[in-house]
């Protein structure tokens, strides 16, 4: 997995497929407290975190990339509001031990759920979360739809390998657990089914304020939007806000490759 990250361009990709961070960055603000301190954690080069840190909050970034986290310090060099990233740290999601207990107004773990395979692992990596987060603070939590990725194997096949086979889509089906038999390729992967992504976070300690599909209307790809931005700035700014409206509706969930999860830390 290491290896697929650090010759893959996941800043890139959030560019080619731009509705996911269109979405997910108009769902985090909406749930933000007007200033405070953010942990985003997997935050691989760091597009939500300068976004962030551009709106005024105070971020800090992991991953557990050395290569992304240098790509995120580069990219932060470079910015106006430098200062506003108080710090970029190598560092796996399920041991945050350099930071104290609830240290943060609100938290993002945007990658470490689609490859933590273990059940043990996706735990540790939710409770080390719970655990920074202040007492009353938002988590936003990124997750992938095995019932999407598994309709994406069975349109390709011969992209997907081991799921080319009945076989491999029977146990990608009854496991999540995805390893991609060519060398390069993504690989390390876990998706949720649908219906076990808000019991394994409440069971976790969070209290759920919602789950959206990340893409809504799937296939929204750079000249499609671009498209609604030819009939003017007001017009795409409303389109947007339907695309939002929509990564609510139950309908879209399982259709979304991506699934964002909000919820807070109960208050003590």
């Amino acid at each position: 997995m290491l290896k697929y990250y650090d010759r893959f361009d996941e800043w890139g990709r959030l560019e080619r497929e731009p509705l996911e961070f269109i979405i997910n960055m108009q769902v985090i603000r909406s749930h933000l407290p007007p200033h405070g301190t953010i942990l985003d954690n997997g935050a691989g080069s760091g597009k939500y975190a300068m976004a962030l840190a551009q709106a005024g909050y105070q971020v800090t970034l992991t991953d557990l990339s050395a290569r992304l986290i240098e790509d995120a310090k580069q990219r932060i060099s470079a910015l106006e509001w430098r200062d506003r990233v108080e710090g970029c740290h190598v560092a796996d999601a399920q041991e945050l031990g350099r930071f104290a207990d609830a240290s943060f107004d609100a938290t993002l773990m945007m990658g470490p759920m689609y490859h933590l395979q273990g059940a043990g692992q996706r735990e540790k990596a939710a409770r080390e979360l719970r655990r920074v987060t202040k007492a009353g603070g938002v988590v936003f939590v990124a997750f992938m739809s095995r019932e999407r990725q598994a309709a994406t194997y069975l349109l390709d096949p011969a992209s997907w390998p081991p799921c080319d086979t009945h076989a491999g889509i029977r146990e990608f089906l009854d496991t999540g657990v995805f390893n991609h038999r060519d060398e390069g390729r993504f690989t390390g992967a876990y998706a949720f089914p649908l219906a076990e992504i808000v019991p394994f976070m409440e069971g976790m300690g969070f209290e759920t304020v919602k789950l959206i599909a990340s893409e809504s209307v799937g296939g929204m790809t750079p000249d499609r939007l671009d498209a609604w931005r030819s009939g003017g700035e007001a017009e795409f700014r409303r389109i947007v806000r339907l695309l939002v409206d929509l990564s609510e509706n139950p309908s879209f969930l399982g259709g979304s490759p991506h699934l964002l999860y909000v919820g807070r830390v109960p208050q003590d």
